[in-house]
């Protein structure tokens, strides 16, 4: 059975208004990802990705390069404890 992990991302640059969220939720759906991604008022997008280890780190890759329009600055990656808190994935709203 595959390692479960969970990452928490922050990326940075020109990934608001591009369909950074709606690219990203595709994405995830196709890795069988489960988590959330949201923007933040600063101009950030925030996430949660939970599932197996190899599928989670491609997402993480993923997020470096984004949508076509994004222009990645920084991917923040804080690895954290596996919770299965999530059913799906899911874009949040302010």
């Amino acid at each position: 059975m595959a390692k479960k992990i969970r990452a928490h991302v922050f990326v940075s640059g020109m990934v608001q208004g591009v369909f950074y969220r709606a690219y990203a939720a595709e994405m995830a759906k196709k890795l069988n990802i489960k988590g959330w991604i949201r923007n933040l008022r600063d101009g950030r997008v925030e996430a949660v990705f939970e599932g197996d280890e190899e599928n989670v780190k491609k997402m993480v890759k993923w997020c470096h390069k984004g949508s076509p329009a994004a222009r990645v600055k920084k991917v923040e990656v804080k690895w954290e404890e596996y919770k299965k808190e999530f059913k799906d994935f899911k874009i949040k709203y302010f």
